[in-house]
């Protein structure tokens, strides 16, 4: 998408916000409105404003149904929800008609019947979706675990059972359109039919839910269900666990570690995900791994896991301590990326039994820290994610350099070190974009953006629109407009490479996790291992990551935002980062190209580099970020770039020496994490039953 969309779009982000919230605020009282009105129109008695109130309120409920789902849930936690709305409304028409004094006709006799009818099979719809969601749901969540001999059918069409709310509102419809009817043509006996429609509606479709429920009573159940992963844990015996719970915004902390797990896989090993969230499954990259998610922490410790032996952590979570209280196993963090932040030495590491850090840095770190990490217990592996990155050598290979700006986000505290956004976001863009040599700016934030602090958002949204005008302006220029015109015809057809490969990695995805199964019927199909998906996908990813910058001018500024190529990606056209102290830094030092970092809290350069490990081959900027244009004539003079034999020393001690791959390194500190577990478990009649915690052998 352009720049000058996504600036408008993101632009209008907090404005559309704030009046969603007003508009379904305005709605819900609108709504309730409507039921004074139908209650009003029901005593005086007034049929035909009870018809008017009633249409007006039914599109007030569609529209929260479908634009406002949040407000729709406070006004369930208000005791104020769906079901009793619509019993108030189908009541309020036998009190209009009564006070119509047409208690002694038929047609009220008829409706009678039909109002406590009707809402009895709208009582049994929603008692048979209750039954079939609540005995589909299975105790756990698994891909590549077979589950064949449980009797685990299709899902059931979820198009009956999705929406429940909305189809009592249609519902309600027939019940309006017999009353309106029975308004306009003066035969009473419309009301009783639209009641009647109403009721073989809820009927019909209870009844096609009837064989579902029928299947999800035959479900197998938890204990059968508990007692087959039993079995396969027995049968399989994995030995390496990577244990993964968090927020649905932490799928990255566990997807960064599946490749590790299949090279570990092939070296003989029999790894498994172990996660806690059914919702974080569906976000999990294709993988042959076999994946076992158990939400309840009483399954999980009552499962049999006696093989595993090294366990790995990549956050540091509250339910950590439901897997750490496992005997025999060596717990290690391992983390998601490695930095000066205070997040990198957190005094929770103390609980592992070993922590792997990529290079000496990290060694040091803790040392420096004393939070209680002893360095016997710290085992440097390297950064196995960072493999594949080559060691482009210094110069540029577009007509003009590029600058990647990827800034943290703002933390949880007001540390004015934790993002350079903030105080220097806009004057690092705006110098680069104003640079009269000139150069290309990515700018790649961080997904976080803005979540905990709303100036950090509202740097960000102006910094797109500074992109925007700036790409307006260099594409009025006969320069870049002669460069943009020669190749357009390439742009074009790689454009339309690249939404072809959008559609295929959509198709695909869809085809890994379809959106129309529910959980266990995924559980049951993607119980035997096939990566000829996982490979399908793997390599539509790494066309389309090709094919993306082809498709955009070399000369154009872009916006990379979360949906957009990875981060390492960007490295990759980068020819300069300006980033901060994160694992962003850390993994960008593999390549050896230049980077750089800002002093936000005003350390001065000396004390900086001293404080931050990652500063020390950095050229540092202040706030005012007044050093950009000498930064740009390096770029263009690459014989400037003083700290390259910094950046490469620098590199050695944060990721380890780069003359032996760290998936090796890796694989070997697993051997031996394992080596150690079973010399701690000792003999099998003769094991401890209990882990002895990590804080008694310090003495704590």
């Amino acid at each position: 998408m352009p720049v000058r969309l996504r600036s408008t779009q993101a632009a209008q982000l907090k404005r559309r916000a704030n009046a969603s919230r007003l508009r379904g605020l305005a709605v819900a009282l609108a709504m309730t409105a409507c039921l004074a009105a139908l209650l009003l129109a029901a005593l005086r008695p007034d049929p035909l404003l009870f018809v008017a109130a009633g249409l007006a309120g039914y599109a007030a409920e569609m529209y929260l149904h479908l634009n406002e789902p949040l407000m729709m849930r406070r006004l369930g936690q208000l005791r104020a929800g769906v079901t009793l709305r619509s019993v108030l409304r189908t009541a309020l028409l036998l009190v209009l008609m009564g006070r119509m004094d047409l208690t002694d006709d038929a047609a009220y006799l008829q409706s009678a019947v039909l109002v406590p009818l009707l809402l009895i099979l709208q009582a049994a719809y929603s008692a048979v979706c209750a039954g079939i969601r609540r005995n589909r749901t299975l105790p756990v969540v698994t891909r590549n675990i077979p589950l064949d001999p449980l009797p685990v059918s299709d899902t059931p069409p979820l198009r009956l059972l999705r929406k429940p709310g909305q189809r009592l509102l249609h519902q309600e419809l027939m019940v309006l359109a017999g009353t309106a009817l029975a308004l306009a043509t003066g035969d009473r006996f419309w009301m009783p039919l639209g009641l009647l429609a109403a009721a073989l509606a809820a009927l019909v479709t209870t009844v096609q839910l009837v064989p579902s429920l029928r299947r999800a009573v035959r479900f197998p159940s938890r204990d059968a269900v508990l007692a087959h992963v039993d079995g396969w844990l027995a049968e399989h015996r994995p030995d390496v666990v990577l244990y993964f719970t968090g927020s649905k915004d932490s799928a990255y902390q566990g997807n960064m570690w599946l490749d590790s797990l299949t090279d570990l896989a092939a070296r003989g090993h029999r790894p498994m995900v172990v996660m806690r969230e059914r919702g974080l499954v569906r976000r999990l990259n294709p993988t042959t791994v076999p994946v076992l998610c158990v939400p309840s922490a009483t399954h999980l410790m009552n499962l049999d896991l006696s093989s595993v032996r090294l366990a790995l952590y990549p956050a540091n979570v509250g339910k950590n301590i439901h897997f750490l209280r496992i005997p025999k196993v060596t717990h290690v963090f391992v983390g998601h990326g490695d930095s000066d932040k205070l997040a990198s030495v957190n005094p929770f590491s103390k609980v592992y039994d070993e922590v792997w850090v990529a290079g000496r840095a990290g060694r040091d770190r803790y040392a420096l820290a004393n939070v209680g990490v002893r360095d016997d217990e710290i085992v440097e592996v390297g950064r196995p994610q960072l493999d594949a990155l080559a060691d482009r050598p210094a110069g540029t290979a577009g007509p003009i350099p590029t600058v990647l700006y990827a800034p943290t986000w703002e933390g949880w505290t007001d540390d004015p070190g934790n993002t350079s956004l903030l105080l220097a976001g806009e004057n690092i863009v705006g110098r680069l974009l104003r640079s009269p040599e000139p150069v290309r700016v990515i700018y790649k934030p961080h997904p976080f953006t803005g979540i905990r602090d709303p100036k950090a958002r509202q740097v960000h949204e102006r910094i797109i629109r500074m992109i925007a005008r700036a790409n307006e302006t260099r594409g009025a220029q006969d320069r870049w407009r002669a460069a943009a015109t020669a190749d357009a015809d390439d742009r074009a057809l790689a454009r339309a490479r690249e939404l072809q490969l959008t559609e295929e990695i959509g198709r695909i995805q869809s085809e890994l996790a379809d959106a129309e199964l529910d959980d266990a019927q995924l559980s049951r199909d993607s119980g035997h291992p096939d990566d000829r998906l996982s490979r399908r996908l793997a390599e539509a990813r790494t066309a389309h990551a090709e094919v993306y910058w082809q498709a955009r001018g070399s000369w154009e500024h872009l916006l990379v935002e979360a949906d957009g190529p990875h981060l390492y990606d960007c490295f990759e056209q980068a020819d300069l980062l300006v980033s901060d102290i994160s694992s962003v830094v850390s993994d960008f030092i593999c390549t050896l190209k230049p980077y750089v970092l800002t002093d936000t809290a005003a350390l001065g350069v000396e004390a900086f580099r001293e404080q931050n490990t990652a500063a020390r081959a950095a050229y540092i900027l202040d706030s005012g970020a007044a050093g950009v244009a000498k930064l740009v004539t390096m770029l263009h003079h690459p014989e400037a770039d003083v700290l390259r034999p910094y950046r490469l020393e620098l590199r050695e001690y944060l990721l380890g020496p780069s003359d032996r791959a760290s998936a090796e390194r890796f694989a070997e500190a697993c051997r031996d994490g394992i080596a150690r577990a079973e010399e701690k478990a000792g003999p099998p009649d003769t094991a401890a039953d209990v882990r002895e915690p990590a804080l008694a052998r310090r003495g704590g």
